[in-house]
Order: C-alpha cells, then structure tokens, then sequence
C-alpha cells in the first residue's frame, strides 16, 4: 500500500508492506508546479494526474493508494450518543446528530464515523463517543479524478490528521515516560493527559489525541509554504530558493552570524519572525478554542511533524511562546532517510497504515 501525501509545492509517497511486521519499502518526493493544489484542494486535476503518472513511474511504487486531506472543506465532530448496539439504528443517529453539528448540508457530503468509547455518565445512563467525518463531495471528486488519470487506485481516503497521528503515537510514546509503547496512559494512572499533533506543511495541520484516538482536528489556512512564497516576492527567488534560504538561516544564530548574502539572510530572518509569531497564534487559538469544549482533555505536550519543523531554532520558539512542551518526533520507520526527508514522509507513511 502507498500512502500519498500531496502539498502545494510537492508530492510525497511512502509504500509499505505488511507481512507479519510493517516494512516501508519504498518511498519518493517530488516537486510540484504552482498552481497545481493550493490549501488543500486541487487546483488543476490533468496536472496533479500527469505529475503523479510520473512519481509513480519513476519510483515504480504500487497503484494502490491511501490518500490524505486536510483543508477547510472537511469537518469533524465528536457527539455523544446514548449506547446504541444496532448499526443501521446508530447509522441514523450520528447522521441526525450531524446535521446538527457538521458546518455543511449532508446531501454535498460524505459522512464517515468512528466509534471511538463506550462507557457512562454521571447517571449511570449506558452512552458512546463517536468521531464524525464530513467531506465535501465536490472536492473529493476533484481528489479522484486526478488519481485515476494517473492510472492509480483510490483505494481510501482518510484524514491526514489521522495518518499523522498513526505515524508518530509510538513514537512520541518512547519519549514520554507518562505513556506506554501504544500511546495510552498506564493502567494506574487516573489523569490522562493528551497531546497536540502539529504538522507544518503548507498548511498547518492539528490534532489532539489522547492515545492513538483522536479527539479534536482544524486545519489552519496559514503554513510555512506562505512564508516561503512570501520572501520569494520579497526578494525575486524562485520558491525553491526561499525555502531553502528559510531553512539555511533558521532562527538559533545571530542573523550578522549567518553565512551568505547579507540582505538574503536579513529578509529570510524577518520572514521567519514572522511566520513564527503567526504560527504561535494559531496554535494558541486552537489551544482554547479546543479546551472551551466540555470534557476537553488537557493537553500538555505538543508533537511537531512535517517540512516547518527542520528549521533551526522553531520548535524552541513556539515552546518558549507557548509554554507547552514540545517535541519534534519523526518515525522510527523513516529514521534512516535523514530529518528532512523523514519530515516530509511522516504523514504519507501514517496514510499507508491505515490496513
């Protein structure tokens, strides 16, 4: 299976086997022309496929994909529902419930569920948490429309939160002596403390999740592709060149301390400072807007996966802004590609989990 990850200034594949144990057999980046997909959706289906047509051929990876979205046009939701055993009666509860809940009419959508607790309330009344999916129709049918140009199988779709979760909660567990290899609290402890998934790609990708179960989701328009395309303006370069000026000067050294031309690395410098501090705000912001729910689990630690989180000096930023505790995780499947590679693949090798 391969997992397909695509971002407005590239595609990402990892193809994974599954015999007996998880093996990434083969992965590949490549870039994509402006244009092709911006915040999350396609832009130009006939050159999404023709690039993809040609990744696939030049990587040989299977035709089998899982594909990832993630932008403004899906929604999710988590309802509580009294315990209800009866698919199709459980079927008919969560798409009433939705209708509620979802910010868009049902009919332009799909729906998808996941029942991710059972237990009890204060009165003892039997009840259910249940996450709700819904995607718009009209961009999803774009997604597989340039799939299947590509002679490729659509063979799921998921949400790229979810992949990014499945690809980084052992991981993140190893470092954190408060959780086991699964990701779930120990059987002794009572106070379960989740964590805030951060992926910095071209967008901003969140989730909260308490385990491997996922509790909270919001894509932020903003990414640090915005700030590559915006010191590319600044100062005429080609996108390529702005991130990887962004990347070369980071914000650990003095900017007078810097190699390279002075006003190159002064503006990327600014760039960064900027980016930064709107990057903190989005996160502060899903931060209440997420614990003002009820039964909001508190999060006490924040992952960070994804292209933004190479540059030197940002995840130290965001903790000294935040206050949280952060930690950059890659996963250990990926660990012998290098950082920025492994950055890169972390949700496309998430997506190929999803057996």
């Amino acid at each position: 299976m391969v997992g397909l990850d695509i971002e407005a200034g590239s595609l990402a594949a990892t193809e994974v086997t599954f015999n007996g144990a998880v093996e990434v057999t083969s992965t590949a980046v490549a870039p994509l022309e402006p244009g092709v997909f911006k915040e999350g959706e396609v832009v130009d289906v006939e050159a999404l496929s023709s690039a993809l047509r040609s990744l696939f051929a030049e990587h040989k990876l299977s035709k089998g994909v899982r594909l990832g979205i993630a932008n403004q046009r899906v929604a999710v939701r988590t309802l509580r529902l009294p315990l209800i055993e009866d698919d199709d009666e459980l079927e008919t509860a969560i798409r009433f419930q939705a209708q509620e809940h979802l910010p868009m009419p049902l009919d332009q959508a799909v729906l998808d569920h996941q029942v991710v607790g059972r237990g009890a309330d204060d009165g003892g009344n039997r009840s259910m948490e249940v996450v709700a999916v819904a995607a718009r129709r009209d961009m999803l049918r774009a997604l597989i429309e340039a799939v299947r140009g590509a002679g490729l199988r659509a063979e799921g779709v998921d949400l790229s939160a979810f992949g990014l979760i499945r690809a980084l909660v052992r991981d993140a567990a190893a470092i954190d002596p408060a959780t086991d290899e699964d990701g779930a609290a120990g059987a002794e402890e009572v106070h379960i403390p989740a964590t805030l998934y951060c992926n910095l790609g071209d967008v901003t990708n969140l989730a909260v999740a308490r385990g491997s179960t996922c509790l909270f989701t919001r894509i932020a328009p903003f990414g640090f592709e915005l700030v590559a395309q915006r010191l590319a303006e600044r100062r005429g370069l080609t996108l390529d060149h702005a991130r990887q000026w962004l990347v070369h000067v980071g914000l650990t050294a003095p900017a007078d301390e810097v190699e390279g031309d002075a006003e190159e690395v002064a503006a990327a410098r600014e760039a960064l400072e900027e980016g930064a501090a709107k990057l903190a705000d989005e996160l502060r912001l899903s931060l209440e807007f997420y614990g003002a729910q009820e039964g909001a689990a508190t999060v006490e630690r924040i992952v960070v996966a994804g292209p933004g989180s190479t540059i030197p000096g940002l995840v130290e930023r965001l903790q000294s802004q935040l206050g949280h505790r952060f930690d950059a995780v890659r996963p250990h499947a990926l660990a012998a590609l290098g950082d920025n590679l492994a950055a890169r693949l972390t949700v496309s090798y998430g997506l190929a989990l999803d057996e």
